[in-house]
């Protein structure tokens, strides 16, 4: 058996979307067959596509909107008046009706929600006191807070597309994956960028999501990512990792990445096939110079096709699963 991916279309929901379509080939009857893994792939991929296009959550945001009520989904999904699973099938992918999306994302507000929670009468007694004392916290806070939002100037819109691997930007873990390079290969500026980018392509390539949610672009060294002069400013300043600068020759100021001294990941955080990509990056480049990644890099034609565009975004979805290198 062979691996293959092809362009195919897919149908949902009555409208047609194209994917790098799975399946393993047989070499000697030319049948082509899917295991559980490759078909929940192939569905990932034009389920993203249709939450995208139709502005539904995706199962992250699902999963946040219940966690801040500190609710169960089973609980959750009573409040909002869905069956009984409904609530923890959507935070595990399934693709919510449209109906059903904009409860949700209504519930997100927590005004909303709580008109939500006293027209239900699900909760009684001291369950519903203790909900809507944390509601009213949540209204309160919203009302006192900083209009500055550090991880949208940081990583821009929070919304998941396709140049965001349909994962909503997350800072933490952004933070987290360059503590994990400092400490295994203590990179130069120029070469941590290509690391990120290859170890959250490769995630998606492997299940339809980036791990940080970041946006990368191809500038002539190579893929980077978005406004990362700033965002390794502020991990630098939060004390996560170390930078050590050096001043060549030819006037130029060169930066190597270092751990910052008992600074370690945070557990829970990255998931598990999450960290599998980033030792896989690892493994792959290890042994691997400066000049020699950002060769590399630019025989990916998420690089080659985006270097000299108007706008040189890289999308995820139509260039992770062609990746080289890894």
């Amino acid at each position: 058996m062979t691996l293959k991916r092809e362009k195919r279309v897919m149908l949902f929901r009555k409208k047609e979307y194209t994917v790098h379509y799975h399946f393993y080939l047989c070499n000697e009857s030319g049948e082509q067959f899917t295991s559980t893994e490759l078909d929940e792939m192939n569905l990932v991929q034009v389920y993203n596509q249709y939450r995208d296009e139709h502005n539904l959550p995706f199962p992250e945001e699902i999963r946040e909107i219940r966690q801040t009520y500190g609710l169960s989904a089973a609980k959750m999904a009573e409040v909002l008046g869905l069956g009984a699973n409904t609530y923890r099938n959507y935070e595990q992918g399934e693709v919510p009706s449209e109906s059903n999306a904009r409860l949700i994302q209504l519930a997100q507000n927590p005004e909303e929600f709580k008109h939500i929670i006293n027209l239900s009468g699900v909760l009684q007694g001291k369950p519903q006191k203790k909900l809507i004392e944390k509601i009213e916290h949540l209204i309160d806070r919203k009302k006192n807070a900083v209009q500055f939002n550090l991880e949208e100037y940081l990583l821009g819109s929070k919304l998941p597309d396709e140049y965001t691997g349909y994962t909503k930007p997350s800072l933490a873990k952004l933070n987290e994956m360059v503590i994990f390079f400092a400490g295994q290969l203590r990179p130069w500026k120029t070469s941590l960028n290509k690391l990120l980018f290859y170890a959250d392509f490769l995630n998606f390539k492997m299940t339809g999501f980036s791990i940080s949610g970041t946006r990368y672009c191809a500038i002539q060294m190579g893929p980077v990512l978005d406004n990362y002069n700033s965002i390794f400013d502020w991990i630098e300043k939060n004390g996560d990792v170390l930078v050590e600068r050096k001043e060549f020759s030819n006037g130029g100021v060169g930066e190597t990445f270092l751990p910052a001294p008992e600074r370690v990941g945070k557990a829970g955080i990255l998931a598990h096939v999450e960290m599998d990509s980033l030792r896989k990056t690892v493994e792959r480049f290890s042994a691997v110079s400066t000049q020699e990644i950002i060769a590399i890099s630019h025989q990916e034609l998420a690089w080659s096709e985006n270097v000299k565009a108007k706008n040189p975004m890289i999308s995820y979805l139509k260039y992770a699963f062609g990746l080289n290198a890894v």
